[in-house]
């Protein structure tokens, strides 16, 4: 999955230390926006990004729980990618609407609807311009996306303009610790040097309860959180690395700026190095990560 800090996220712009999410344009580039980030120019079609949104899975399941859509309410799912989320909100019965700036994967998170059988809808969109009428949303959902955007103010705004009065929040952020976190930091910071890129800002601390309250206490919600765990496995910390440079469309842009200069074999390694010290299982692989849920209602 993305890894910590490399996510699926809204514009990736170095967000928080985590192991994985999507990323959607929210914001970058946008005038009075901040300017775009090394992740900011990932391509999303590249990869094979369903295959790292599966690992996520569990996690969209524990959103969409604490959310707890019933049948009729409205659900946006901001930065949905595959579906994750707005699947399972829309066979409880929900209203469900996607939104992701990736055409290829609402493309996958269609198909997926039809295989399954259920209605759902996806748009075009970024976090910070919601294609949405303000108060539509009974419940607004993200899983490890809007935690990338590169104005966490802005997107703020968009979740809250589209909440409905009585309506909730609920997403789910990394805790900026641990080795894939590390090895994603690690990442990131190679190809932006790679690129000539200046660093980008300190991110929003969306696992932090004071932090969000500061951002989403003024537009009217008292904020929760939960601390979950997702352990990533596979046969090796080297098949780990070698199917996220293959699949995660992160990963697969650095590959392609690293292999240019000959330096991809060589972060390789030392990503796995890091992976190997944190490893939990002496017959494989598996590392854990700690994220939060964040329950955001407005009264």
């Amino acid at each position: 999955p993305p890894p910590p800090g490399a996510g699926r996220a809204w514009g990736v712009s170095g967000g928080p230390g985590g192991p994985g999410g999507r990323a959607g344009a929210g914001g970058a580039g946008r005038p009075g926006g901040p300017a775009p980030h090394v992740h900011a120019m990932t391509d999303w079609s590249a990869g094979r990004y369903e295959q790292s949104a599966a690992r996520l899975l569990d996690a969209a399941r524990i959103v969409v729980e604490r959310a707890a859509p019933g049948p009729g309410e409205h659900v946006v799912d901001v930065g949905c990618g595959t579906g994750n989320a707005t699947l399972p909100a829309a066979a409880r019965g929900a209203r469900a609407t996607g939104v992701d700036p990736a055409q290829r994967l609402l493309a996958v998170a269609r198909e997926r609807a039809a295989a399954e059988g259920l209605a759902a809808t996806f748009a075009a969109g970024d976090a910070a311009a919601l294609p949405l009428a303000d108060g539509v949303a009974d419940a607004v959902l993200s899983v490890f996306g809007v935690i990338f955007a590169p104005d966490a103010g802005a997107a703020a705004g968009e979740l809250a303009r589209v909440t409905a009065p009585g309506g909730r929040i609920v997403l789910s952020a990394w805790i900026p610790e641990g080795a894939i976190g590390a090895a994603a930091r690690m990442l990131r910071e190679a190809t932006r040097r790679a690129l000539g890129a200046p660093p980008g800002p300190p991110p929003f601390a969306w696992h932090d309860r004071e932090a969000l309250a500061g951002l989403l206490g003024p537009h009217g919600f008292a904020v929760e959180l939960t601390e979950e765990r997702l352990a990533f496995t596979d046969r090796s910390a080297g098949d780990y690395v070698d199917g996220e440079f293959a699949r995660h469309p992160p990963w697969v842009s650095a590959r392609a700026v690293l292999e240019a200069r000959g330096e991809a074999q060589a972060l390789r390694d030392r990503v796995v190095a890091i992976l190997d010290a944190a490893n939990e299982d002496p017959d494989a692989f598996r590392v854990t990560s700690r994220y939060v849920v964040a329950t955001a209602r407005r009264g």
